[in-house]
């Protein structure tokens, strides 16, 4: 989507598409930024009471945040995030320091649900992490609904391979890979290789390392001892439960949401 203008704010200040900088408006929605403003980010105001908190030092670009509803908070740390963000009705993004996108993820919330993204996360081209279906489905005998949506848990130091999408109500452990094109809808433990759709955990203890195959040197890496091993070595636990460290975005974002005067 192109945006031939900058900002566009309607007589109610209801409706705003803006480039990302400090903001705030009528309807009590507000952006917490720098004195710089980025115009390789635009944010979208449909509702009210809705908070954008992104750290001065974040080097996001080609990136739409929209803020469909009410009572949305999105929080983006000191990282390189690349894509598009949705912000339903009393949803709560929060995407830690560090992360890196090849290329477009897209993140969708709804109906009061969350997504927390953890520290050094790196994702490829395509991902897709969604709280929501986007559309209700109901049971025709009963009229209860049969997709609700449902909150996600990244945990840090975690790589989506390309294409790979999350699902609602998964949780994935610190250290573990999602494979190419699989698909998760459940919880994945820590230090594990996870593939396929639905995707089920092939291999475990593992542990992976930034350093590109070409791109770093030296070029052949046939074992640890190529690399400099981060703090994410851990033996994989059956249990999968995972755990957001108080060093993590969420408790670093606290003393700054403090910031932003209600």
């Amino acid at each position: 989507m192109k945006f031939l203008i900058t900002h566009f704010i309607l007589t109610d200040a209801k409706d705003t598409i803006m480039n990302l900088r400090n903001y705030s408006d009528i309807s009590n929605n507000k952006i917490n930024y720098s004195e710089n403003e980025n115009d390789k980010v635009k944010v979208l105001f449909f509702g009210k009471n809705n908070k954008l908190i992104v750290h001065p030092d974040a080097r996001i670009s080609g990136t739409t945040i929209r803020f469909d509803c009410d009572d949305g908070i999105c929080t983006i740390g000191n990282n390189s995030f690349n894509g598009f963000i949705r912000v339903g009705q009393g949803c709560n993004v929060v995407i830690g320091d560090n992360v890196t996108c090849t290329n477009g993820c897209y993140i969708s919330t709804a109906e009061n649900t969350s997504i927390t993204i953890g520290y050094d996360c790196m994702f490829a081209s395509g991902n897709e992490i969604r709280t929501d279906d986007g559309h209700p489905i109901f049971d025709i005998v009963s009229g209860k609904r049969i997709n609700p949506s449902r909150s996600i848990i990244i945990g840090e130091h975690v790589w989506l391979a390309a294409k790979s999408i999350i699902l609602s109500g998964s949780s994935i452990g610190n250290g573990s890979v999602i494979g190419l094109g699989s698909i998760v809808k459940s919880v994945i433990p820590n230090n594990c290789i996870a593939a396929g759709i639905p995707a089920k955990v092939i291999k475990k203890n593992i542990a992976w390392e930034r350093p590109h195959l070409t791109l770093a040197k030296p070029f052949l890496k046939p074992d640890s001892s190529f690399v400099t091993k981060s703090k994410y070595w851990d033996l994989t636990i059956e249990e999968g439960s995972v755990i957001i460290k108080k060093t993590s975005i969420v408790s670093r974002f606290v003393t700054l949401f403090k910031r932003v005067k209600n």
